[in-house]
């Protein structure tokens, strides 16, 4: 064999060597399943189209409860969440989720140019534990809603049987008295000014303290647990959709378990309509299921506090000076 032959044979078997190692490395290497994170987990659990995921990433013992609750409730209850996707779909809402970086969901309406964010704050994994903490932003406009107030959860999830399970959930609301937005209500309620009084009399001045600020943040944190506590209310009873009950979103503690007129998603003072100074309403549901609603939260009287919040299925909170409901839902103003 020549030179020029035995060269050529040897580029053909290099060549041919490369790539069944190419091919059957790229076999084996994709054959080895890697591992699925607690964050990939979270989000398959309550954004998967597949019947059974939400019911996967639950504990052992707490779908065992499940099923010795009937299965009446415990398919209501699986299935609920796993129609929140198809929920926000049907309401012209473009969903995004990402399995790496600071944003979790993302959720865009191009109609009213709204857009709800969930942010991963915290993500602690500790063995065979993570910690994943979630805030919740919206803005509209690219303006950011803000008030002093925020609303986080966290979830805790473990690993059984190779699998990532949801093991806990912590909820937590506050209000941070640095943020520019209360000082900026609070120089503003320090500050004397008109209040409501009789006909006629416009003389009657009062000079608000840092209480009606902080009723006001308070106001804006409940406005936002409304709001998540309906998603989840329409995601869990899909045949019902919204509701506009107050009581229908309460039921802490009743011991009788999760139904469509308990569902324990609010504490029981909010489910009231009454807290902090503030008085609150759900109206405008319409369509069965029920595709909007609105929120409403007024002062109770001057002292109290001198804004109305109000907001919707779209979770932009907006607000009035004047403290009328009809004011805000009709014309008020996106915070900043």
């Amino acid at each position: 064999m020549t030179g020029k032959k035995k060269f050529i044979v040897v580029v053909l078997n290099s060549l041919i060597f490369l790539a069944f190692t190419g091919l059957f490395g790229g076999i084996f290497a994709n054959g080895q399943a890697v591992p699925q994170t607690a964050r990939q987990a979270l989000l398959e659990m309550f954004f998967s189209k597949t019947p059974g995921t939400f019911e996967k990433h639950l504990p052992q013992a707490t779908r065992t409860a499940l099923r010795k609750a009937g299965s009446t409730s415990s398919t209501s209850f699986l299935t609920g969440f796993s129609a929140m996707t198809s929920q926000l779909t049907t309401h012209g809402q473009q969903l995004q989720t990402f399995e790496a970086g600071p944003t979790l969901v993302q959720i865009e309406d191009p109609q009213t140019h709204n857009k709800f964010e969930i942010t991963m704050e915290r993500d602690d994994l500790l063995g065979d534990e993570d910690d994943l903490e979630l805030s919740f932003h919206g803005s509209k406009d690219g303006e950011t809603q803000t008030a002093g107030a925020k609303f986080g959860l966290t979830f805790t999830m473990k690993q059984e049987a190779s699998i990532w399970r949801l093991s806990a959930i912590s909820a937590t609301v506050g209000v941070s008295l640095t943020d520019p937005e209360f000082l900026k209500a609070l120089d503003t309620k320090l500050r004397p000014g008109i209040s409501a009084a009789p006909a006629g009399d416009t003389t009657t001045l009062i000079a608000p303290n840092a209480m009606t600020a902080a009723n006001e943040s308070a106001a804006v944190g409940a406005v936002r647990a409304f709001n998540t506590a309906e998603i989840s209310y329409a995601a869990t009873f899909p045949g019902h959709g919204f509701t506009c009950t107050l009581s229908d979103l309460g039921g802490m503690g009743s011991g009788s378990g999760v139904t469509e007129h308990q569902a324990m998603l609010i504490d029981p003072r909010l489910a009231s309509g009454r807290k902090n100074g503030y008085v609150f309403a759900l109206t405008g549901c319409d369509g069965t299921p029920a595709s909007r609603y609105s929120i409403t939260a007024v002062p109770a009287d001057p002292t109290s506090g001198i804004r109305a919040f109000c907001s919707d299925e779209s979770a932009v909170i907006r607000f009035s000076i004047d403290g009328k409901a009809n004011s805000c839902l009709n014309m008020g103003k996106p915070l900043q």
